[in-house]
């Protein structure tokens, strides 16, 4: 059904992927979102592994750590390519003990490389009371984390003995910092992010301070969540995304931000989004999108984000049991305030793109209400990303499907550029088809030129997107896109 475009717009921002405050990346000074290349990566990335992490490392390698189904081991992997890590082979680098501490619900892990050693932190209850849920860290000396011996660091213990999970560390200026999510007793039931200073990669110090307590409807479905934090900075502000809600489909991403130069260690310094910025899609059906991780592609030029979801909505028994969260990657934006923009949780398949106008920062091809446009002022993020798939009609042809409405493709009908859905017929199939060629005046870039009318192009011509002949210059650059 199509929706009007104040209708859009109203879901566009209920779903919370409207402006969100403050932007910052730990990857150094990155050019603007608007000017990096287009990755292209496949999802499902990985199956049946939960609370993904990434980190590209030094040594060119990304490396790969996850929650498994059984929780009951700390699995590793590690390639040269994000793409990579999903034919790796997995290494088991550490086994939950039998009885005590460390012997039930092996959670969510991360590993982080500081002062030259490699130290994973996780979460893990007691066969006993596999509720009693603590944080662990372990310490590894050797270059490669999945090769070495994993010393036990023991519990990083916290003023208040009490469930805790999800135990994520950043620096900044010379502090660095523990984030995790702990009981909370003023929820009853539930979990609140805390924040706290440390003195050694495994024990903090200090008052920790609650910088986030789950109020929010989104926050509290199900169960009273703020959980799984990851920090990315970027121009003076740090940004800490965070999962709420229960692990279902109602399972969200929100965001907190601070000034760099504020105390980290003052609740006051944090605001919190008022909506998620990722949740569940039933049109790209993806479903729980959270606990997600940051990292870099293969250029270091886009930022990326790391999250699970499941492929579908309804689940049988205790969500937490079900084993088909998948980890899922695609490239983040970030818009001229400085604001990231997360998007959607992307179809299954090849990753989306952005198509830049030739020239321009800000252009975007995209649709509204399903007119093809290229112009500044798309609804969201999604109507301005297509998949470049094989073409509807064969014969070396791609297609560009859109990555909010999956299914439908960019057509043309007396030379109008429109988004709709694939109707079967040999017709639809031609007038949706494309030769992808070198830019035609960039040939960095591309430029697309109709299937079935040979000459004619994708082109721009006063912000709507028409099926054209180019001849001048002007045309030229006007049929020309940049891939982000």
């Amino acid at each position: 059904m199509r929706s009007s475009p104040l209708n859009r717009r109203l879901l566009f921002q209920a779903a919370g992927a409207a402006a969100v405050a403050a932007a910052v990346s730990p990857f150094g000074a990155a050019a603007p979102a608007a000017a990096s290349p287009g990755v292209l990566y496949s999802n499902a990335l990985i199956q049946q592994r939960a609370d993904p992490f990434i980190v590209r490392h030094s040594d060119g390698y990304y490396y790969f750590t996850a929650s498994v189904p059984a929780y009951d081991r700390i699995v590793m992997r590690r390639a040269t390519t994000v793409q990579g890590l999903a034919t790796a082979q997995e290494v088991t680098v550490w086994q939950k003990h039998s009885s005590g501490p460390m012997s039930a619900h092996i959670w969510a892990p991360e590993l982080h490389y500081i002062s030259g050693k490699w130290y994973v932190y996780f979460a893990a209850g007691r066969a006993d009371d596999v509720w009693a849920i603590r944080m662990y860290a372990l310490e590894n000396a050797s270059a490669n984390p999945l090769a070495g011996t994993w010393t036990e660091r023991g519990q990083i213990t916290t003023p208040r003995d009490s469930f805790s999970l999800d135990a994520t560390t950043f620096t900044n200026g010379s502090t660095r910092y523990l984030c995790w999510a702990q009981s909370d007793p003023e929820l009853g039931s539930g979990t609140s992010l805390y924040l706290a200073a440390m003195a050694s990669p495994w024990a903090i110090t200090g008052t920790p301070v609650r910088i986030s307590k789950p109020t929010n409807s989104w926050e509290t479905i199900g169960h009273n969540v703020n959980e799984g934090a990851a920090v990315i900075k970027r121009n003076g502000r740090v940004f800490m995304t965070f999962s709420a809600s229960a692990t279902d489909a109602n399972y969200a991403m929100g965001l907190l931000t601070a000034s760099e130069s504020a105390n980290l260690l003052s609740a006051s310094s944090w605001t919190k989004s008022a909506q998620p910025v990722l949740r569940s899609s039933d049109a790209t059906g993806q479903f729980g999108p959270g606990h997600n991780s940051f990292t870099v592609s293969e250029d270091g030029q886009s930022d990326l984000l790391v999250y699970h979801a499941r492929p579908y909505k309804n689940i049988s028994g205790d969500p937490l049991y079900d084993p088909n969260r998948h980890t899922r990657v695609q490239k983040f934006y970030w818009k001229a305030d400085g604001t990231p923009d997360f998007g959607i949780p992307v179809a299954d398949g090849a990753t989306p793109y952005r198509l830049a106008a030739h020239g321009s920062t800000t252009v975007f091809l995209n649709h509204y209400d399903f007119r093809v446009r290229a112009n500044a002022t798309p609804a969201m993020l999604a109507d301005s990303q297509f998949r470049i798939v094989t073409g509807l009609s064969g014969s070396g042809t791609v297609s560009l499907e859109s990555a909010n409405f999956p299914g439908r493709f960019l057509r043309h009908k007396n030379y109008e550029l429109w988004v709709e859905a694939n109707d079967g017929t040999a017709q639809f199939r031609q007038d949706a088809s494309f030769h992808r060629r070198a830019g035609l005046a960039d040939a960095a870039a591309v430029s697309f030129e109709s299937a079935n009318f040979a000459g004619r192009y994708l082109r721009n011509a006063s912000g709507l997107v028409n099926l054209l002949t180019v001849a001048s210059d002007a045309e030229r650059a006007a049929a020309t896109f940049r891939l982000e």
